[in-house]
């Protein structure tokens, strides 16, 4: 069994980790740490886990931790994290970080997204980008796994396939995304609200969201060259799944049939990505509560650009999904165990 302790347990990120985590079967949960509800049983903040009454939350102490985990998860805020997770590391256990502290390669793009110096810059050459269906194999025997965000997971994999084959024209690309509330995490504000929220739709950080640096980095990485884009997200009134619309111009003359032929094959082993056929686009109700990335796309011959439309789960596919995926990876599991394939639906 994988012995796990995770790091901000009681966050949505977390709690939806640990919720998967509880079903896994080559798992078992050492420790579930809460600074704000330490000492309390986790059925106690979260009553669905009232059938889990023994799992009881503690405070932090990296010693034990590291001693008893095969692997800690941190769901903890940016900037938190790079302050525990180098005492993790120096003890030897592997880490898989949901926050954004380990995703990039530049310590000068981080230090210009989030504002800070990065105060761990020699882990960022360690740390590997936590996107399966790019980095399975640097995955495996990674110490040091940087789970990505939610927005870049959808868009990173819609675009893929394009990007590394050279058929966009990399300025073009437009990225509209919409995200349910949790997306924004926990913690209270005005603006995330009932009243604020419910039969509402806004955009929100445009042009300034830390995410486009991240898509940017990655699918810079499979150009071969620097990628600039446009990047907007929206807060949709539902409590989970993102949907994006992205927009780029064709540099060839392409057919429905050449682009899913491409997509397809390049999917072939990626078993949380599902193409769809023509004229069928995916929505959020189709992958809500699965690790599943759903792809539909069009080709607009009038403006010779691709429509692609993908929808993720945000809590799973976009954070503890994944996660766990990049476990399963890690420890050499068959990457779908204990994992949903198939959407809530209803």
């Amino acid at each position: 069994m994988i012995k796990v302790s995770v790091l901000g347990a009681t966050g949505y990120g977390g709690i939806e980790l640990i919720r998967l985590l509880a079903s896994h079967p080559k798992v078992d949960i050492y420790k579930l740490v809460s600074h704000s509800y330490s000492g309390k049983s986790l059925a106690d903040v979260y009553p669905n886990f009232t059938a889990y009454k023994n799992i009881t939350l503690s405070s932090l102490d990296v010693d034990e931790i590291a001693e008893g985990s095969h692997v800690v998860f941190t769901s903890l805020p940016h900037g938190t994290s790079s302050k525990i997770i180098p005492l993790l590391y120096e003890k030897g256990v592997r880490i898989i970080d949901l926050s954004g502290d380990f995703r990039y390669i530049s310590p000068e793009v981080f230090e210009k997204w989030y504002g800070y110096k990065h105060p761990h810059p020699e882990l960022l050459d360690d740390s590997v980008y936590g996107l399966p269906e790019l980095h399975k194999e640097n995955i495996k025997n990674a110490q040091l796994v940087g789970n990505p965000g939610c927005y870049p997971t959808g868009a990173i994999l819609t675009l893929a396939p394009l990007v590394a084959n050279k058929l966009i024209d990399y300025t073009s690309i437009i990225i509209d995304s919409k995200s349910g509330a949790t997306g924004a995490g926990r913690a209270t504000s005005v603006d995330l609200n009932f009243c604020e929220v419910n039969e509402n739709m806004k955009a929100y950080k445009v042009a300034t969201h830390r995410h486009t640096s991240e898509i940017e980095q990655e699918l810079g990485l499979l150009a071969g060259k620097d990628i600039t884009l446009s990047f907007t997200p929206h807060l949709l009134p539902i409590k989970r799944g993102i949907l994006s619309t992205i927009y780029a111009s064709l540099l060839n003359n392409l057919t429905f049939d050449d682009v899913y032929t491409l997509y397809k094959d390049f999917y072939k082993d990626a078993p949380f990505v599902s193409i769809y056929p023509e004229g069928k686009f995916p929505e959020v109700k189709h992958v809500n509560g699965s690790n599943q990335c759903h792809i539909g796309f069009t080709i607009d011959s009038r403006t010779n650009r691709i429509i692609l439309v993908s929808a993720i789960d945000n809590l799973v596919k976009g954070a503890g999904g994944q996660a766990i995926q990049n476990m399963n990876i890690m420890f050499g599991l068959e990457e779908t165990t204990g994992l949903p394939q198939l959407g809530w639906y209803l």
